[in-house]
Order: C-alpha cells, then sequence, then structure tokens
C-alpha cells in the first residue's frame, strides 16, 4: 500500500505526455481536414469567411444620372486582377455593418466650420446602419482618439457628437498621421467592411507620415476612404490632389463643396453609398506570396441599364512570403 502514491504519481507523469499527444494528432487531423483554418471570421450573422488568399471587394455601381444600380446580378459583374479574369467566389447586395472611423480636422482654420462637420458628421451617424460601430479620430499637431479610452467603439449619437466636441480647434495639420492612427484603430474592429471619412480644410504640414506610406498602409486595411475638402481659395497648403488620390485608391471618393454648409448632404450621401454596395469575393488565381501590389478591375455588362459607373478599390497588396522579394507599384483609379 505504501507504494500505491509512487504508483499513482508515475502513471500521472506518463498520462500527461500521452493526453498532449492524444490533443496535436487530434488538432492536426482537423487541420488536414479543412476544419483549423489560419483565417479570421467575422462573429455574428455577417460573417464573411477569409483568409490570404480571399480578396474582398465592396463595389459601388451607378447610373448615367447618379443613382445606384440596384438589382444586378453576379453574372453581369466581372472581376479582373492584373487584367486576368477571376472567378467570383460568393457575391451579396445587403446591408451589411461596418466599422466607420470619423477623421476629422481640428486645426487652427477649422473653428468657424467646425459646427457645421459635426452636425454633417452626426447626420451620417444617423443614416448609417444601426448595427454599424464608429469611432472618432481629431486632430491638428498630433491625431487624439475622440472617445473614452475604455470604449473603443460607439453606435450612440450621444457619444459620438461628445467625441467630435472634444477638443478645441488649434495648431497645424497632421493629416497623414491622423489616417495612420484611424487605420490602425480599424483592426480593432469587427466588421469586415471598413471605412474613414475624411473632413479637412487644408493640406499636411507637420505629419511624420509620407503620401505614399500613407497610401500604402490604406489600401492593405482594405478600409474605403471618403475625403471631403473644405478648403478657404486662399490657403497655402490646401491639396485637394491628396485627398483625391487617398479616395480612389481605396474605391471611396472625395468631395469639394465651396461651403461648410453642403457638408451634412455629402456625408448622408455617403452614409447611403454604403449601405448599398455590392460586396463580392474572390480567390485569387495569382497564388504568389511575393507582396507585390495586384490591380484590381471591376466591370459590369448591363445593356438595359445604359451608361454604369462602378467603383471599387484599385488593388491590394499579396501576402508576403519572407523568401520572395516585393515588387513595388502604385495605386491607380479604378474607376470608369
Amino acid at each position: 500500500m505504501k507504494d500505491a502514491p509512487n504508483d499513482r504519481n508515475h502513471v500521472g507523469r506518463i498520462a500527461k505526455p500521452v493526453l498532449l499527444s492524444a490533443v496535436v494528432i487530434i488538432a492536426l487531423a482537423m487541420f488536414s481536414q479543412g476544419l483549423c483554418k489560419p483565417a479570421r471570421a467575422q462573429t455574428g450573422q455577417y460573417a464573411i469567411k477569409s483568409n490570404v488568399n480571399v480578396v474582398l471587394l465592396h463595389v459601388t455601381v451607378r447610373g448615367h444620372d447618379g443613382t445606384f444600380a440596384s438589382g444586378l446580378n453576379e453574372s453581369e459583374f466581372q472581376v479582373f486582377e492584373d487584367r486576368v479574369p477571376q472567378k467570383i467566389e460568393s457575391f451579396s447586395h445587403e446591408d451589411l455593418p461596418v466599422t466607420i472611423g470619423l477623421v476629422v480636422d481640428n486645426s487652427g482654420s477649422m473653428k468657424q466650420k467646425r459646427p457645421d462637420v459635426v452636425a454633417a458628421a452626426l447626420g451620417l451617424i444617423r443614416l448609417s446602419n444601426p448595427k454599424d460601430e464608429m469611432f472618432v479620430v481629431n486632430f491638428n499637431d498630433f491625431a487624439s482618439f475622440g472617445l473614452p479610452k475604455n470604449m473603443p467603439f460607439s453606435d450612440q449619437p450621444e457619444q459620438l457628437e461628445r467625441a467630435l466636441s472634444s477638443a478645441q480647434p488649434q495648431g497645424r495639420t497632421a493629416l497623414y498621421d491622423a489616417i495612420a492612427y484611424a487605420v490602425e484603430h480599424l483592426k480593432l474592429g469587427d466588421h469586415d467592411k471598413k471605412a474613414l471619412i475624411v473632413i479637412s480644410d487644408g493640406g499636411d504640414n507637420v505629419s511624420q507620415h509620407t503620401l505614399p506610406e500613407t497610401i500604402a498602409l490604406a489600401v492593405k486595411s482594405d478600409a474605403m476612404l471618403y475625403t471631403i475638402g473644405i478648403y478657404d481659395p486662399e490657403d497655402p497648403d490646401r491639396n485637394p490632389r491628396v485627398l483625391k488620390e487617398l479616395a480612389k485608391s481605396t474605391g471611396g471618393d472625395s468631395f469639394f463643396p465651396d461651403s461648410t454648409n453642403k457638408v451634412r448632404a455629402i456625408c448622408e450621401g455617403i452614409a447611403f453609398e454604403i449601405r448599398n454596395q455590392y460586396t463580392i469575393t474572390y480567390k485569387s488565381s495569382n497564388e504568389k506570396q511575393d507582396g507585390s501590389f495586384r490591380k484590381v478591375k471591376v466591370k459590369v455588362q448591363a445593356p438595359d441599364r445604359g451608361r454604369i459607373v462602378v467603383r471599387a478599390r484599385a488593388g491590394y497588396y499579396a501576402p508576403s512570403n519572407p523568401g520572395s522579394a516585393p515588387e513595388s507599384a502604385s495605386a491607380h483609379d479604378s474607376s470608369h
């Protein structure tokens, strides 16, 4: 009987490695059958299962009169990657919830414009999908998060309004840093569909990030950027080309109203567009993991609809294998 405790300890020492080995074997078997996949899937009803080989596109389609072309079928869409036709894996025209960042200029020159900007942003918030998750980045010399530290996102207009109004306009314009900060925060969101709405009245004059770096970060994030430039004619820092390039490279759009009281209608139009897009996924026929930029083009063939305008992201960066040398490429407008 005295040997029993030693026997039990001996059995324990043997059982633990055996149990661990069994777990490993089961896990490997599940992986080989495709049950354990190195892929991120969004939780909830609106999941889009994806991995490094699947490309996700949100496509805006408008008729010649500017209205949204609804009711199109998958067969009417064509997707090309570096001019090579791709097979569409999934297609939908649902009002998917979105992770949205409001990136708002808080520099000194915005002081008189802020009330109109806040009202415009609130208009977008109220017309968005109730399941959207939103956050605010205010920027001047530095970018700062508008919501409380323990609240990464909110769907409450009152909380978001406080976030938009939490700082006094002052200082210069760190536009690129603010976008980079917002792109990083998007990674915390639960939704596959992501967008940034950027409102500014000037070019960048203080950021540490460069424009090419900022565009690359935005493209890699899969987020659509909608930019609104409310420039003063005499502003020496104004640079509408920057806002246009940021929007076009990500499948968004850019706007340049001649007065701030038009910003609200623009924001409401953005909210409506986001809720009326087509969602397409495809598995790239190019399996190389070389980190290169792949150009993407979406076309719609619907003769009965007349002239069609299609807008989607200009492309994406392929996954990078450490043993492959990435190819350099620039982003181009994908609308036609």
